[in-house]
């Protein structure tokens, strides 16, 4: 099957069990693609969840939840060594870490030192427990969640730990069209009915998506096109540049995490787009989700109401386009 065909497959499939969450949708894909995490932050009940499970019923993978508590434990997620009597000695117990897709739910409930081991195996696809290193699967996709209605009992992920993330995605309330969408939706399921014209799922092959990783590596760039991008990138720890008001905004900028990332984005969504280049638009769509988690504004900043949209916004707006 062609690779492009194929995800368009995927995303007709999740689309249609997932309505009014497109810009979701479509991040899920490009993390898919750009073999990288993604941070979803919004409001409860909008499928953050039924999203990514929708997403590994669309593909050859296992799916596991992991309910993020003050009092979860590291071993909750790698596993722990387990001592059987019978034979005298420890086995080990793999944790859900070794799944293919994970959802971390509300990570920022959890302490820090349970965030690390996440996002330690987010970075070094292992863990190491009792001083044996395991290797996690080639396909390993974290979803983590946050909920920015409720600040209380929480433990914020510290900017290093935030860079980890390819891709920080907000998400808002479906408009009214989709709302009334997803009540007959939600009606007809809990009566058993199916859907007029089912999409049926892909199920797509993880040799497949390898493959689609490869196309999306080899996707033309012009050499113009590079330069604005790590322009771009540059601009956000050096901004004055481009302005001395915006220069007051921002303490520090992208790391080179965030030009890997705006680079393998770019080429994943040019790819999803049905095009074998890349264009100005392709960077400048996936820059706000690859960069706002990794800039830090000053209070100057937070005083005037600037957001890091709003910063990348202008920059976007000031950065010469190729």
């Amino acid at each position: 099957m062609n690779t492009q065909k194929a995800f368009a497959k995927l995303s007709a499939y999740v689309n249609s069990q997932i309505i009014g969450q497109q810009q979701l949708v479509d991040r899920l894909l490009l993390a898919l693609l750009a073999d990288g995490h993604l941070l979803v932050e919004g409001p409860p009940g909008l499928a953050k969840t039924r999203a990514i499970k929708v997403l590994c019923d669309g593909i050859e993978a296992d799916f596991h939840r992991v309910q993020f508590t003050p009092d979860l434990l590291p071993a909750d997620l790698t596993g722990t060594e387990i001592f059987r009597p019978q034979e005298g000695s420890f086995e080990f117990q793999r944790g859900p870490l070794f799944h293919n897709l994970i959802l971390a739910d509300e990570i920022n409930r959890s302490p820090a030192k349970v965030q690390s081991a996440l996002l330690e195996a987010m970075a070094e696809r292992q863990i190491t427990v009792a001083s044996v290193t395991y290797p996690l699967s080639k396909l390993f996709l974290v979803m983590a969640t946050q909920n920015p209605l409720e600040q209380e009992g929480t433990y914020p992920l510290p900017e290093a730990q935030l860079d980890r993330f390819l891709l920080h995605v907000n998400i808002d309330y479906p408009d009214l069209e989709a709302e009334r969408k997803i009540m007959t939706l939600a009606r007809n399921e809990a009566r058993s009915i199916p859907p007029e014209m089912p999409v049926e799922s892909p199920k797509v092959s993880q040799q497949l998506i390898f493959e689609a990783r490869d196309e999306v590596l080899n996707t033309f760039m012009a050499p113009n096109l590079e330069e604005y991008l790590l322009q771009i990138v540059v601009a956000t720890r050096n901004p004055s540049a481009y302005g001395r008001e915006i220069a007051q905004w921002v303490q520090y900028g992208g790391s080179p995490r965030a030009t890997i990332a705006l680079d393998r984005c770019s080429r994943a969504h040019a790819w999803l787009s049905g095009r074998d280049f890349v264009t100005p638009e392709d960077i400048q769509t996936v820059a706000y989700d690859v960069l706002r988690h990794r800039l830090l504004l000053t209070y100057e900043a937070e005083a005037e109401g600037v957001t890091p949209d709003y910063f990348v916004n202008e920059l976007l707006t000031r950065v010469a386009v190729p």
